[in-house]
This record gives structure tokens, C-alpha cells and sequence, in this order.
């Protein structure tokens, strides 16, 4: 049981399960360990898990067409990732999503969940809850993305993440801002030499 403390406590900050209603959420849930740089989901391939992180570190991320890559999603303990879009429309995935730690994840299947939340109407209500903050989350860094200078952009993510700053390597970081890692260390640089 203590292996489901984290993603339990999550579900009861929005909704109350009852004992039953817990007892088949866990018969649904499957621990996997996940090695650093081991990928859960890739370009072409169905996601067929939401992947619930209860130790270590991802990223979600796609490949231009001149090789560059693109992070669009960091994640941490108490978070999902996934490729989303493949996940919810079980169509193929365009995101690779990638261990940057050793960590340990719940995953549950689409139909799993599905066919949970339509017997559960407070699970239905948790991913549905879940489901819309990250698509505001989404939209706020798509308009600060849009509104903020890079160093500002970095500024939010040292305040709102700091744990992220400290973990993730900084390529990630600068690739997740929407920048060269050079660029990010001169932004560094400069804050440094302002304090």
C-alpha cells in the first residue's frame, strides 16, 4: 500500500474515494521501474499508459525536422506524463518520453481508466479535474512563451519549479524555454552577477 501513498494522496486533494472504489483503482495500477534514459512512450506508437511518477524525473519531447529537439513537458514526482494527444486519442504517438532519472511510475491503461471512471463517477471527476489543469497549465506557458522574455521565462520556472532547476539537465531546461543551453547559461550568468 505504500507504494500508492503519493498517487492516493493526489486523488484525495480533489475528490474522496471510498474503500471499495481505492481497492479497484489498485487493481488497475501496474509498478514499473524505469531506467535513465529509457524511453515509456515514442513516435508511432500508441500511448496505451497514463504514467502516474513517483520517483525521479521525465521528459516529453518531439524531433524537428532539422534534428532539433523540442521538451514539452518536464515531470517530477506526483506528476503524469505521457504523450497526452496519443494517449487520449489512442492514435500514434509524435512525442518521445524519456527518463532523465532512475525513477519508479504507476501506469494504468486507457481502457482500464475508461472503463473505471465509467463506474467511479469521483475517479471520472479526478481525471477530469487533472485533465483540465494541465490544459491551462498548457495555455499559460503558451502565452508566456508568447509574453515573456527568456530571462523571465527562466525566472518563473527557478521560482515555480526550483526542484526542476536542480535535477533536470540544463539542455532540457533550455530546450523546454525554448532556447540554446548557451543561451541559458548567459541568462545564469547574468542573474548571478546581479545578485
Amino acid at each position: 500500500m505504500e507504494q500508492y501513498k503519493s498517487i492516493l494522496g493526489n486523488i484525495g486533494k480533489y475528490v474522496t474515494l471510498n474503500q471499495e472504489e481505492t481497492k479497484k483503482l489498485l487493481a488497475i495500477i501496474r509498478t514499473t521501474k524505469v531506467k535513465k534514459r529509457q524511453f515509456i512512450d515514442q513516435p508511432n506508437y500508441i500511448c496505451q499508459y497514463r504514467n502516474y511518477v513517483v520517483k525521479g524525473s521525465f521528459r516529453s519531447y518531439f524531433i524537428d525536422g532539422d534534428g532539433k529537439e523540442h521538451t514539452v513537458q518536464i515531470a517530477i514526482e506526483d506528476w503524469f506524463v505521457s504523450d497526452f494527444y496519443s494517449y487520449i486519442t489512442q492514435t500514434p504517438a509524435t512525442l518521445f518520453v524519456e527518463a532523465l532519472e532512475d525513477s519508479v511510475i504507476l501506469q494504468m491503461t486507457y481502457s482500464d481508466i475508461e472503463g473505471l471512471c465509467r463506474e467511479i463517477h469521483g475517479l471520472s471527476e479526478y481525471f477530469r479535474i487533472t485533465t483540465e489543469r494541465a490544459f491551462a497549465f498548457s495555455r499559460k506557458r503558451a502565452l508566456s512563451n508568447l509574453s515573456m522574455s527568456a530571462e523571465e521565462r527562466y525566472l518563473e520556472l527557478l521560482q515555480r519549479y526550483p526542484d526542476i532547476v536542480k535535477r533536470v539537465p540544463q539542455k532540457v531546461i533550455a530546450s523546454y524555454l525554448g532556447f540554446t543551453p548557451e543561451f541559458l547559461s548567459k541568462i545564469r550568468k547574468n542573474l548571478t552577477s546581479n545578485t
